[in-house]
């Protein structure tokens, strides 16, 4: 602390940086995956039909809760999340409490057309990355605090950085090939500055998701430890959710329950129906409306109860939770139209590719400077390549275990996770074996291989290849083998080059 501000702030900007930098670059990469999270589960469940005309909002509702009747028994909870653009099925889900002989939670997709249920491979799909990106698919809790540790660690290394980098719109238009440490620090000033708003509103915004996580306080102390009180007092204020009586009810006319909601709501359709306490007296029908265009993720909603009649709606929701609700909706960008969504996506790659050469430039100056090479250095170069070039191979081999698990396998979703992390302990521990150079080449190059394939994979395992799918429009499943191969090709290149510079 003795030394100048701006040295102060380089430490901040390094150290930090540094000690997250490969968790951040696992979230950075997952959750830019997420912007097409329904399009790369539409990939893994090549079952679901094309999208097509959606009948209307009432015919599927009948649809769903025909079949929620078939398989709700002693259930205590119904939610139907009907199709939209970009996913072409029904969702619904059955809990039930502990009790029940069944089991708590069941979860089935149904085609929007004739309503009857898909048998479609169990598959997490990008949910899989969703969930990743916030909890590490860790005990969530945890999870999720580690991540908002890092992401308060990144606040500080931007705001920082901005500080150090006397001429950080300069540099952005300077990049130096071939120069070593200097390359890669024109590689890390241009990915920064490229999307240095989007890097500002990411982080704060995925912060603002998880507030009360991480400042629980003020929540404890003004309800007393009821955090459902607070979360229902936010989120539907004046609508109370009572305990089951106990008594049978018919259930209501959805078709007219949604047309009185959609009336309201000036041409917006309804997205989801959360059907609290089915075939009681004191059943609760939420009526949602779709966020799909909309920037915030607040959605219009409108409660009725057994009997029909409207207990209430979100009108007076108060401009905390909207502004809370906006910020929410911005991080996960439903909202966004195509341009908007590749948009958000390139910026997201900007940000792990910022992560990335940040922990590459760390390696590269410390070894330039270095008399002899100590454990430090051998550290931080085995975890750069395990997790940089080793979560490209889990993630290919994530895609891979899709297409080759026996689709009657018990629990698949699960074997496609385990083969996940497997890989990616896998090529944590291979360059801890290898020497540094060679460790590079080899997982670029495997995992240039398994993205390059990945598309004739697809063509082999199922029938809705590039060869069908390009002709006959069906962008979901093309989209995902063309951006395949072309990040195959990027690794190949990359693993090209290195090989190069070890030649040379």
């Amino acid at each position: 602390m003795k030394a100048g501000f701006r040295q102060r702030m380089t430490d901040l900007h390094i150290w930090p940086g540094l000690i997250f930098g490969w968790l951040l670059y696992a979230v950075f990469l997952t959750g830019t995956l997420s912007y097409f999270r329904e399009e790369i589960t539409l990939w893994m469940q090549p079952e679901v039909p094309q999208r097509m005309e959606l009948p209307s909002s009432a015919q599927l509702v009948a649809d769903a809760t025909q079949r929620l009747n078939e398989m709700g028994g002693q259930a205590n909870r119904w939610l139907i999340e009907l199709p939209n653009e970009r996913r072409p099925l029904t969702e619904i889900w059955v809990w039930r409490d502990g009790r029940s002989v069944l089991p708590r939670f069941q979860r089935e997709n149904l085609d929007a057309q004739s309503g009857k249920p898909i048998e479609a491979r169990r598959t997490r799909g990008g949910d899989f990355f969703y969930y990743f990106h916030f909890d590490l698919h860790m005990p969530w809790r945890l999870g999720r605090l580690l991540v908002g540790i890092a992401t308060m660690a990144m606040l500080v290394a931007i705001v920082t950085g901005v500080i150090v980098h006397k001429r950080i719109f300069a540099d952005f238009f300077t990049f130096r090939p071939g120069k070593g440490q200097r390359s890669w620090l024109d590689a890390h000033n241009a990915t920064a500055v490229l999307a240095l708003p989007f890097h500002l509103m990411i982080a704060y915004t995925g912060l603002i998701t998880l507030m009360t996580l991480y400042l629980p306080w003020g929540v404890e102390l003004a309800y007393r430890g009821n955090a459902a009180a607070f979360v229902q007092e936010a989120v539907l204020p004046g609508v109370s959710m009572p305990k089951a009586s106990g008594a049978l009810a018919e259930l209501p006319d959805f078709g007219a329950l949604v047309a009185e909601a959609e009336h309201g709501w000036q041409g917006k359709r309804v997205g989801r129906i959360d059907i609290r306490l089915p075939q009681d007296a004191n059943m609760r029908i939420e009526m949602i409306a779709d966020d799909s265009w909309h920037v915030s993720h607040h959605r219009d909603r409108v409660v009725f109860d057994s009997q029909g009649g409207r207990l209430g709606d979100d009108a007076d929701i108060s401009w905390i939770s909207a502004s809370e609700r906006a910020m929410y909706g911005l991080h996960l960008a439903r909202f966004a139209d195509w341009p908007l969504r590749w948009l958000f996506f390139v910026s997201g790659l900007a940000c792990t590719a910022m992560a990335a050469t940040g922990l590459l430039l760390w390696a590269v100056k410390r070894r330039q400077k270095a008399a002899r090479l100590h454990f430090g250095h051998r550290l931080v170069d085995v975890l750069n390549i395990g997790t940089i070039a080793g979560l490209m191979i889990a993630t290919a081999v994530f895609f891979w275990a899709n297409r080759l698990l026996p689709l009657e396998l018990p629990q698949r979703e699960w074997r496609e996770a385990i083969a996940f992390f497997t890989a990616w302990g896998l090529a944590a521990l291979h360059p801890a074996l290898r020497p540094r150079q060679a460790a590079w080449r080899e997982q670029l190059s495997l995992a240039a291989l398994l993205f390059v394939a990945l598309p004739v994979l697809n063509m082999l395992t199922t029938s809705r290849g590039l060869a069908a799918s390009l002709p006959r429009g069906d962008w979901a499943l093309a989209g995902f083998d063309l951006m395949a191969l072309a990040t195959g090709l990027l690794l190949a290149w990359l693993a090209w080059r290195q090989r190069a510079r070890t030649a040379a």
